[in-house]
């Protein structure tokens, strides 16, 4: 039996903090019913037109989801989903500032007729404070949380390449949601999930706010090092470069000893602490890069290899997509989408006993008549409900 077999989540959402959540859902084995304008749909489907027509964001975060339309404005649609929210087990929903409340979809309300409900409310800022009404996209909470401040080249901040404030708000909300079904298994009882992308982020940031606040500087950017380790990032050879890092002292030790074949580098008095080493960062590097200025890459990853130092390569996404170490693992599978087969990844997490679901990307409304009779709706209400515009 798969974890989330036999449950129902209802999935008002759209974009990508809410979809990843509950795609993570699907792929444990949950019935996700994803309620989606008609027309126009989650407007995360024309983000762009890069895997056969489709957009790349909405393959990514909606397989094994089933898409039922609803103008929720319109009473019979909006009847349909609070018939399907009785029979619930989970409502996720990122809608606007207010808008699940002026609907009637909060947990208060839902739970006088389903009391096992777990409702995780996604949203900006959350559901106090000066900020609570405005809009929220992962580019500015990412500013507002000053993950940007601490991204990009030493003279320019920049956004995260991916949408790194929608992930872990997206995650975030599946702890919470799976949390509340562990303890509804012992009490009986639904649960109110609440999570605000600025906290999320704001969680990812503690280091970097404790040492602003304590120590009185903000974390410098480094772009492919860290402010804190040395070495730890980029370093030149002769047909390009490796990335290596150190972490305490005893890999220092074998460092000095086994790639730079020195080992009274280690007690130089300003390498012979880790603090000493982020001081004296451009020095070390240069010193590094000349042991490394006769060598290509290949020859430096190997040797560090041998010494036990862990190195990576600087890959583009499509290294990543082929990357040796994920097909060696088996990590993709084929799902089927409305313009044909895409390749698909394995979530991160895997069960011994058993595999992801891995379903299919659900064209919009494509389980709009099946989900409809399933709650009692008939022929002829369907057809008028298509002919008035509510699915």
């Amino acid at each position: 039996m798969r974890p989330m077999e036999g449950m129902r989540v209802i999935a008002l959402e759209h974009a990508v903090a809410a979809p990843i959540c509950t795609r993570h859902m699907a792929d444990l084995g949950a019935d996700v019913i994803k309620i989606e304008r008609p027309r126009d749909g989650d407007f995360a489907r024309h983000y762009d037109t890069y895997v056969n027509g489709m957009s790349s964001h909405f393959v990514w975060l909606n397989r094994g989801k089933r898409s039922l339309t609803l103008d929720v404005k319109n009473p019979d649609a909006m009847e349909a989903l609070t018939t399907l929210l009785k029979t619930a087990d989970v409502l996720v929903q990122n809608l606007a500032p207010g808008a699940a409340a002026r609907l009637g979809l909060t947990h208060e309300a839902l739970k006088v007729a389903n009391p096992g409900l777990v409702v995780a409310d996604i949203s900006g800022y959350g559901e106090s404070g000066p900020f609570m009404h405005k809009k929220a996209y992962d580019l500015l909470i990412q500013a507002e949380a000053g993950l940007i401040s601490v991204t990009g080249t030493e003279d320019t901040p920049s956004r995260v390449g991916i949408s790194a404030a929608d992930i872990a708000t997206g995650m975030y909300a599946l702890t919470g949601v799976l949390g509340a079904l562990l303890r509804r298994g012992r009490t009986g009882e639904g649960a109110n999930v609440k999570v605000a992308m600025l906290d999320a982020v704001s969680e990812w940031m503690t280091y970097a706010m404790l040492r602003h606040a304590y120590e009185g500087s903000a974390p410098p950017r480094v772009p492919t090092s860290h402010p804190a380790l040395a070495p730890y990032g980029a370093h030149k050879t002769r047909d390009g470069q490796v990335i290596l890092g150190l972490q305490n002292e005893r890999e220092w030790a074998v460092f000095c000893d086994k790639v730079l074949g020195d080992p009274a580098i280690r007690t130089d008095p300003r390498f012979d602490s880790l603090v000493k080493r982020a001081a004296n960062r451009p020095a070390l590097t240069a010193m590094i890069e000349d042991r490394f200025k006769d060598m290509t890459s290949v020859e430096v990853a190997a040797l560090l290899d041998q010494a036990g130092i862990a190195n990576g390569r600087l890959n583009q996404p499509i290294d990543a997509w082929n990357h040796e170490q994920l097909a060696a693992r088996d990590k993709w599978r084929t799902v089927q989408t409305p313009t044909g087969p895409v390749r698909a990844m394995l979530p991160p997490f895997t069960f011994t006993d058993q595999e992801a679901v891995m379903g299919d990307v659900p064209a919009l409304g494509q389980h709009t008549d099946q989900i409809l009779r399933e709650i009692g709706f008939n022929a002829g209400r369907i057809d008028a409900m298509r002919a008035a515009g509510a699915i």
